[in-house]
């Protein structure tokens, strides 16, 4: 009778072999890795289980997931009263979420944005693979609150790369702060009559900054149709029609 087979397994000196998961082909991004951009999006394309990734001076972050009430929602209120803005000027373009390269460090992905084209004497361009290069005039983000990276690294890079105004929503002190770059340093915009905040970059963009906190949408959106029919956005928006004929 032959003798019964014995199972053998691969020894290492500590013993029995682990069997290793297999690696991906392409590292994951994780929150603090350190990356160039190139690497940051090779890793990024390749991963589309992941929804949100900034690349902010070489390091990468990773928000956490959304809520509604304190990101959704006034996400959502604010793109609604930029497309509206653009209704009124289409050659104004808007974007939600839109990857902007800024620098070899810096890739970021703004909760919402307004650019002019090339063309209108914009900063910010296109590329081949449908990203945006370059500093879009107006930059809006929605942060947790005043601690938020948003707030802080974010708006050292926002001005350095020359984005002309930057918009911050501080949810948890029901803050708006509204920045304009002047002579390569932020300034706060300060509120005109009732509070309403008024773009310098795109006249007629007015926002009732008490009339967002309440929810009242109606009231923005019929103080943005104020902004539409001011003398100023009539102006631009005949200076922005010349250039395209």
């Amino acid at each position: 009778m032959d003798a019964p087979t014995v199972q053998t397994y691969p020894q290492t000196r500590q013993g029995l072999r682990l069997r290793r998961p297999r690696r991906p082909e392409v590292p994951p991004l994780n929150p603090g890795d350190r990356l160039s951009r190139p690497e940051f999006e090779r890793r990024y394309e390749a991963h589309p289980e992941i929804t949100k990734a900034e690349l902010i001076e070489g390091v990468v972050y990773m928000p956490t997931p959304i809520r509604h009430q304190e990101h959704g929602q006034p996400h959502s209120w604010i793109i609604g009263w930029l497309v509206a803005y653009v209704a009124a000027i289409p050659a104004v373009d808007v974007g939600d979420n839109t990857t902007v390269r800024l620098d070899l460090e810096n890739e970021v992905q703004p909760d919402a944005l307004l650019r002019l084209d090339p063309a209108f004497g914009g900063q910010s361009r296109i590329t081949e693979d449908d990203y945006l290069e370059g500093p879009p005039e107006l930059i809006v983000e929605i942060a947790a609150s005043s601690a938020s990276y948003d707030v802080h690294v974010k708006r050292r890079v926002y001005a350095r790369s020359g984005v002309q105004e930057y918009l911050v929503v501080q949810m948890y002190e029901q803050r708006i702060d509204w920045f304009v770059l002047r002579e390569g340093v932020y300034e706060t915009l300060t509120p005109g009559e009732e509070g309403v905040l008024r773009s310098e970059v795109f006249p007629g963009l007015w926002l009732n900054s008490d009339a967002f906190w309440a929810g009242d949408l109606a009231a923005m959106l019929d103080t943005l149709r104020q902004g539409l029919e001011s003398p100023a956005c009539a102006e631009f928006s005949a200076r922005l029609k010349a250039a395209q004929e």
